[in-house]
């Protein structure tokens, strides 16, 4: 789990490390001046090479652009408190579902969802090999990944958790790569229609009475995908109740709006109680243009009826220019959004974009 979200494509992803900012003096970037209150984040990987200057510096030009928290995919004290040093929120940022540790998979391969076709994604990982998929409903895995949070949340510098990969496997993947995996997905196929294990099976069964394995068309059957979206759910609200107990936010970073969620990921974000949401609106992979961003804010606001912010995720790579850029920031926030979360490189232009978008709300 060292490259973070390469999201089935090798190679797809620039590097999260984010490197000090070339030629960027400490006084480059001025605070925004925000007719509402904005707040931006950046997802990021800790790069064990960064020195305490490096990490001084480009935290302090983060704050000045308008950014407030880093989500840090590792554990890093140094980096976590480096940011906390410049007034930002450091917050873990953790994979949830999709654990592919190998002492894991030896020592609990009964934890592992299995699809339609009754394949152990421990053994058959769908699509890359590190998508490797625990199952929602059984018991000791929500014990398990309790144990996890409950861990980084202990830690003093840690300010808050966020939640990754809280879902299940992806049945339909985004467009745009359908051509790497020689698919084209435009129904539901066994091999990738999760979660069909035993426990699923008979909790289902105790619910509704219905014997899943029995129905024709079960991936068409509304109860058997609610029943899915609910065990997710459970997860999340057992991961909130533990973040509440810490007295430190939780917040997730999910599928672009409520309607892809749920039918390409069984997620149902728009009913959990958290303090934020992060939506991957990259609109690259679903080939969308820009606006759309602000189609999809506008979509998840809506659905959230201002139950916590909505923080649009935007992909850095895929807008062509700077411009473009701060054209997505401004549907963004235009459109409800309460910030950006940036993933990708950011750069000293990246910053300036992300300025002068905030200045204009």
């Amino acid at each position: 789990m060292n490259n973070r979200r390469k999201f089935l494509k090798a190679g797809v992803l620039a590097s999260l490390s984010v490197a000090i900012l070339p030629g960027l003096s400490q006084g480059a970037i001025l605070a925004p001046t925000h007719k509402k209150k904005i707040k931006h984040w950046v997802w990021t990987n800790p790069n064990p090479k960064d020195t305490s200057e490096e990490l001084a510096l480009r935290y302090k030009q983060y704050y000045q652009a308008g950014i407030r928290g880093i989500f840090f995919e590792h554990d890093s004290e140094k980096h976590f408190r480096a940011a906390k040093a410049q007034k930002l929120e450091a917050h873990f940022w953790i994979w949830t579902m999709n654990r592919g540790e190998k002492s894991l998979m030896e020592d609990h391969p009964d934890w592992y969802a299995k699809n339609r076709k009754g394949e152990s994604c421990a053994e058959h990982p769908p699509y890359v090999n590190y998508y490797r998929w625990l199952c929602p409903s059984k018991e000791k895995v929500r014990e398990y990944l309790e144990s996890v949070y409950a861990a980084a949340l202990r830690k003093d510098y840690v300010d808050g958790v966020h939640l990754d990969y809280v879902r299940f496997s992806d049945v339909i993947l985004p467009v745009n790569l359908w051509a790497d995996y020689k698919l084209v997905q435009t129904s539901e196929a066994p091999e990738f229609d999760y979660c069909y294990c035993e426990d699923c099976q008979e909790k289902y069964k105790i619910e509704t009475g219905v014997i899943i394995s029995e129905v024709e068309y079960p991936e068409a059957s509304p109860s058997w995908r609610q029943f899915r979206y609910q065990q997710v759910n459970q997860v999340v609200e057992r991961l909130t109740t533990l973040a509440a107990k810490h007295k430190k936010p939780i917040t997730a970073a999910v599928f672009p709006t409520p309607d892809i969620a749920r039918r390409n990921v069984r997620q149902d974000w728009v009913n959990w109680n958290i303090d934020g949401v992060c939506p991957m609106i990259y609109h690259g992979f679903y080939k969308e243009n820009v606006s759309w961003i602000g189609t999809a804010v506008a979509e998840g606001v809506k659905a959230l009826q201002g139950k916590c912010p909505l923080y649009a995720g935007l992909y850095l790579s895929d807008f062509k220019n700077d411009n473009e850029l701060q054209q997505g920031i401004e549907n963004a926030m235009a459109n409800g959004a309460g910030g950006v979360s940036l993933f990708g490189d950011v750069t000293e232009s990246t910053l300036a974009a992300l300025k002068k978008a905030s200045v204009l709300q």
